[in-house]
């Protein structure tokens, strides 16, 4: 089973001040809308290659969702991403015979501010240095748009590299390994002795996740800073991103405010 990088959530304090930013920024915003049952609402950033960021927020605390009590707790930025499976129920049973513990599939939705309703399939991971998993009932189309709103004026094609804190670079391996199966390159671990770091790299088609974890006391480099940081602070989880440039577009540098505390760089 073939597996792609779906999405990145971003939680953010207010919806409209983050559109707004994010489109000062070069990117094209969509509407998402609301999650019935839920108090959520958000905003989409399609790229060419298919994945995107969702900017999500909360219109009033909810207790029962993780996303909103760790935003409550810990403020804005990144939240968590998600995996692309061909089929959520079946990648779910065969992560399972491999050994790893999945909870799924859970019902979700989402009503568009065109009254359109669109159903998917979550497979919820156990431990945070894993991506969920987000399959569609209703047509993909209907969640993620195609056309012009796909294409930025600051010239992103896509997400590249997605960067995650593990505590355990050998355990995460060995998780990633029973997550994706055949399907995903694991490459073997490799230590950064300057940064601090010890990492690896899964490859899912066009994006990489790159897991990283502390080695030794100290790394100057930022991102062993943020590793350090969000180990500390919050646990394992994802904490920066590379968006792919296209060809012959100059490198940006986002400004930490405008991306709602997320950072983020480009490559081409």
């Amino acid at each position: 089973m073939a597996f792609a990088l779906d999405h990145v959530v971003i939680a953010v304090s207010d919806l409209e001040a983050a559109v707004a930013d994010y489109r000062a920024l070069g990117f094209t915003v969509v509407a998402g809308g609301s999650h019935p049952g839920r108090t959520s609402h958000n905003a989409l950033v399609v790229f060419e290659d298919g994945s995107y960021l969702e900017l999500i927020a909360w219109k009033s605390p909810n207790p029962a969702e993780r996303w909103c009590v760790e935003h409550e707790k810990h403020g804005e930025g990144l939240m968590d991403f998600a995996l692309l499976p061909e089929d959520t129920a079946a990648a779910i049973a065969a992560a399972k015979g491999r050994g790893l513990a999945l909870n799924g599939p859970i019902e979700g939705g989402r009503k568009r501010p065109d009254g359109v309703e669109i159903q998917w399939q979550t497979g919820r991971q156990l431990t945070f240095d894993l991506p969920f998993l987000c399959g569609d009932v209703t047509p993909r189309a209907l969640r993620v748009p195609g056309g012009e709103v796909r294409r930025h004026e600051n010239g992103v094609t896509g997400i590249a590299t997605v960067s995650v804190a593990v505590r355990d670079l050998d355990e995460s391996m060995a998780r990633y390994r029973a997550f994706v199966g055949g399907e995903g390159a694991v490459e073997a671990s490799c230590t950064v002795a300057a940064a601090g770091l010890r990492t690896a790299v899964v490859r899912l088609g066009g994006a990489d996740i790159l897991l990283a974890s502390p080695d030794g006391e100290s790394g100057d480099a930022a991102l062993a800073k943020r590793v350090r940081e969000r180990l500390a602070t919050r646990g394992e989880g994802p904490v920066s991103m590379t968006l792919r440039l296209s060809p012959g577009a100059t490198s940006i540098a986002f400004e930490p405010g405008r991306t709602h505390r997320v950072p983020m760089d480009t490559a081409s």
